[in-house]
């Protein structure tokens, strides 16, 4: 789609009202969204909130739900701050639960539903939490790691499960609006979520989310979407992350509109669901975009009443044709991360790009690219300060943090681990004393300022919607009998969106290719395993023995490229096979499913 006077004048329009939606949020320090919800019922009533394929909320009755939670919590001696982990699929009771508990002073923390084992004892210990909601089809992960749990969590069960069921529990409190003496004194700069992100350093990382920053997403998004209660939200996304979690529902309750609810993606019922529920928008990720458009056509895919679909990663080669097969009238990628200030928004539908900031708002909204050095870390002038890029070179794009005395869009709140926090933040950048956050991520932007995204720095990339930290793939490797050593990194796969998982491992005595897949399996989510395996003789290092990644990344999964062994995860067979270039090829043309 061609940006021209009309789509700048649409940019213009996204970019004031989502100004204005949010202007006023600091000067009201005590409306919080979990507070909104009453207000919201008695504006909308029995109109639908959220809807799934088994269970359905109203406004009042998304209102009541949350309140009982909400006396549920008190009820449980839930105080301000303590830590209640949520580990649920998506459906509206995900919902209803954190904005009960948060709008008593408790915090929420959404746990990754895929993980198990010490990825999910990491999870719940690093927010010291003192309570678990758990649904009956994940309580089995949560039971096998009781022990390593602190005594002190209190496990809750949604529907039936080895715990005490929550859902039972609360029917015996009011769905009513709560009493002065039930309210909590709360402010928009406390904490209301935990949302985990990957990182680079291991294990995830639990980001403080404010109560400012659930209504700044809300209120910003309703703003950049248009939403209006005639508008109805298909979300398939993973409602433990913020985007499908947050984002995707904030901004069309605020304004009335309706969000229907989808455990998982599927490319086979997606259509069906967007045309058969009325929807007019949908959240996405490069990804799910992908796949649809390698899906065989069928007559109802533009039947729609879609006026637009927002998301990111819509990678620029399928823009277009995404666009075009499916007649989409808009779509708005946009850049953020959950716990940076870094936010980039392509309102004017520029096929490849991720945003750029207007020049009338350049001041409020400070990001800069500064040049890298080879280990990644940012470069340096003679006077000590990091080197701007010019227009088409990459570099790491960076956020200026503004003003510390209250909450703001150029916040950090940072993570539970003030350590992890302070990694983040780059000083004396361009003036003695300034701070920027680290976003992590290479960037160009060209000469009309729009930003596109190159790759992740460092030890961390992306593979179905997931940035996978290759420090814990490393771990788990490890942990196998007979790997001495172990590299990790993400290798380019024609066709695909981010970076397939590739691990070299040097073997010894004891390692047994089928006993690593059963390994893998109970260590890792699906999207961190290693996709191919390739078995080395030795791994170059550095002077620090960092190991060397550049010749692997360079060589690929190719086998023509080494004489190296290289095994393809195949998931039909559940075993890992030999890559020769007949499967090579294979994959690179799309004929092997990875």
């Amino acid at each position: 789609m061609k940006t021209g006077s009309r789509s700048g004048s649409t940019a213009l329009n996204a970019w004031v009202r989502a100004l204005s939606n949010t202007a006023a949020l600091a000067k009201q320090p005590t409306v919080t969204f979990p507070a909104l919800i009453d207000s919201l019922a008695e504006e909308h009533g029995d109109r639908p909130a959220l809807l799934s394929a088994t269970t359905s909320l109203t406004y009042r009755g998304l209102a009541e739900r949350s309140n009982q939670y909400a006396r549920w919590a008190l009820a449980n001696n839930v105080q301000p701050a303590d830590v209640v982990c949520l580990l649920m699929p998506n459906c509206p009771d995900y919902v209803a639960i954190w904005l009960g508990i948060t709008h008593v002073g408790g915090v929420v923390a959404l746990i990754n539903t895929n993980l198990t084992g010490d990825g999910l004892v990491h999870s719940i210990a690093v927010v010291a939490a003192k309570h678990i909601v758990v649904d009956s089809t994940l309580a089995a992960a949560v039971e096998m790691i009781l022990p390593l749990l602190s005594s002190d969590v209190r496990c809750w069960v949604h529907g039936t499960g080895p715990f005490r069921r929550i859902d039972d529990d609360l029917h015996q409190y009011s769905g009513d609006r709560l009493a002065a003496e039930e309210r909590r004194p709360q402010s928009i700069a406390d904490r209301a979520l935990h949302i985990y992100t990957s990182g680079t350093t291991g294990l995830p990382k639990a980001a403080n989310i404010s109560h400012y920053r659930v209504l700044e997403w809300s209120a910003w998004f309703a703003g950049m979407m248009d939403t209006t209660r005639n508008d109805r939200m298909y979300n398939c996304l993973p409602m433990y992350h913020s985007t499908g979690g947050v984002v995707a529902i904030g901004a069309l309750l605020v304004n009335g509109g309706s969000v229907v609810i989808r455990p998982t993606f599927s490319a086979s019922r997606f259509w069906d669901d967007i045309i058969g529920n009325e929807c007019t928008l949908f959240q996405y990720i490069g990804e799910l975009c992908r796949y649809l458009l390698n899906t065989p056509a069928c007559p109802r895919e533009t039947d729609h009443r879609l006026r637009l679909c927002s998301g990111n990663g819509l990678q620029p080669d399928i823009w277009e044709a995404f666009q075009s097969r499916f007649r989409i009238p808009r779509i708005l990628e946009f850049y953020a991360s959950t716990e940076g200030n870094v936010s980039l928004y392509n309102c004017e539908g520029k096929p490849g790009a991720i945003g750029r900031v207007p020049s009338f708002l350049a001041h409020s909204f400070p990001v800069a690219i500064v040049k890298c050095a080879d280990q990644g870390e940012p470069l340096r002038d003679e006077s000590g300060f990091c080197v701007r890029c010019a227009a088409d070179e990459v570099g790491e794009a960076i956020g200026k943090i503004v003003g510390t005395d209250g909450p703001n869009m150029s916040a950090f709140d940072g993570y539970t681990d003030p350590t992890a926090s302070n990694t983040k933040i780059l000083r004396n950048v361009f003036a003695d004393g300034d701070q920027w956050f680290r976003t992590g991520d290479l960037m160009r932007k060209d000469g009309a300022g729009f930003f596109y995204f190159v790759d992740r720095v460092g030890d961390t990339f992306r593979w179905k919607g997931e940035n996978v930290s290759t420090t814990e793939v490393a771990e788990a490797l490890h942990a196998c009998p007979g790997v001495h050593q172990a590299v990790v990194y993400g290798v380019a796969v024609p066709g695909t969106d981010g970076r397939a998982g590739m691990a070299t491992i040097i073997a010894g005595s004891g390692f047994d290719l089928a006993a690593l897949h059963l390994h893998l399996l109970d260590r890792l989510p699906v999207y961190a395993r290693p996709v191919f395996v390739r078995i080395g003789r030795a791994l170059e290092t550095t002077g620090t023995f960092k190991s060397v990644k550049g010749a692997l990344v360079r060589d690929g999964f190719d086998p023509s490229r080494t004489d190296d062994a290289i095994y393809f995860d195949d998931r039909s067979a559940g075993t890992f096979v030999r890559l020769d270039a007949d499967l090579f090829a294979a994959i690179c043309r799309g004929r092997v499913r990875i």
